[in-house]
């Protein structure tokens, strides 16, 4: 069977390549020339500009955001016997994170509106052995910090903020990431600002936490040979930092692309009334990494979306928890009764830096279309 031409894809990395290959050649030639491959002076700078970015004192540049994640939670001293309070819908690598480090994810449920962690039941997932944190800022917007900042303080809990999928974003003025003790992102490609393969990185106000991370990414050692905490292989690489400073340029730019495009899909997606959209807010506010809808039929749509070429993605299809790699938590089926009605509800539709209003009218009319006849 013939596949359907693509009309529109979920994402396409390549505007961003060809508006911006130029430079990233120049940046590799550059980088063999110069010799330094690895924590060169390409990952120094990035760090400092992302942390400025994030209104940071400090930057650290790791393998990947589930590393950063992962060595947030050790440079807290969070292991062994303790837990970490974070949102049942979430992308996996946030409960990775914190099983690496040793330490238990304690779920709750989201708030059906914004997705995000529902902090209203925040008080019923405290026990004495939890020790943080950690609020999703998921699909591009923040959650209430103000709330979890109450709460943190009320009970002497660290923070780690996981902003993996909200470079840029702002809660009442202060930027996604700096607002807890640890702010930790993914540079996986297909996010806000994502590199040419993998990376993450971290950042703090803490300059002891500081110092700590940038042992533990490199083997526990501030110098080589000299290893006074046990650490782990985990660091950007400087081409990849030097891809990433040339991306770093544009991230406000795509950002508001990202955000006038959810803006005309609000506008066009009103007139289906089966159809949630989400709250637009400011391009501040909700940096749109994911436009994301709910609807009933969701799965039937997605087929009938991609038989006529439009590209949609799921995130997430299965709550983790209820996977069998996380069966220890020992949570089944409704646990969380908002988290598995968003698993089945949710439809992610194509959003990305310089994507048309055309192919939004596709969108829009493919949909119109769909949900009428299934009406």
């Amino acid at each position: 069977m013939n596949q359907p031409t693509t009309k529109v894809p979920f994402m396409d990395l390549s505007i961003q390549w060809n508006q911006l290959k130029e430079e990233f050649t120049a940046a590799f030639h550059s980088i063999g020339e110069q010799n330094s491959i690895i924590l060169g002076d390409e990952v120094t700078l990035f760090e400092q500009e992302f942390a400025t970015l994030c209104g940071a004192s400090y930057g650290i540049g790791v393998a990947s955001g589930t590393d950063a994640l992962h060595l947030a939670f050790r440079a807290l001293n969070i292991g062994s016997g303790d837990e970490v309070i974070i949102p049942a819908h979430t992308f996996v690598a946030t409960a990775i994170g914190i099983m690496l480090a040793g330490a238990k994810p304690i779920l709750v449920d989201v708030d059906p509106d914004t997705f995000l962690i529902d902090t209203a039941k925040l008080e019923s997932a405290l026990t004495k052995r939890t020790r943080a944190i950690c609020p999703v800022h998921l699909y591009g917007r923040c959650c209430d910090m103000d709330k979890i900042e109450e709460f943190a303080q009320a009970h002497n809990l660290a923070i780690v903020e996981d902003a993996s999928q909200a470079h840029g974003a702002s809660w009442n003025e202060r930027k996604a990431g700096s607002m807890g003790d640890i702010g930790v992102f993914s540079l996986y490609p297909a996010k806000n600002l994502g590199a040419l393969g993998d990376g993450g990185i971290i950042v703090t106000n803490d300059e002891s936490l500081n110092k700590k991370l940038r042992c533990l990414r490199n083997y526990g050692s501030e110098q080589k040979y000299s290893h006074p905490s046990f650490g782990i292989n985990s660091r950007l690489d400087s081409l990849q930092a030097a891809f990433l400073r040339i991306k770093l340029k544009k991230l406000s730019e795509w950002n508001q692309m990202r955000h006038q495009a959810a803006k005309i899909y609000n506008s066009k997606l009103k007139s289906i009334e089966s159809l949630i959209t989400p709250d637009l807010l400011t391009s501040e506010e909700n940096v749109f990494h994911l436009y994301v809808i709910r609807c009933q039929q969701r799965n039937l749509i997605k087929q009938k979306l991609a038989e006529i070429g439009v590209q949609t993605g799921i995130h997430y299809p299965k709550p983790f928890y209820l996977e069998p790699g996380f069966s220890s938590l020992e949570y089944g089926v409704g646990s969380f009764p908002v988290a598995e009605t968003l698993a089945q509800q949710i439809l992610s539709l194509p959003i990305y830096p310089g994507i048309t209003t055309d192919s939004i009218e596709i969108v829009h009319t493919s949909l119109k279309d769909i949900m009428s006849k299934l009406a």
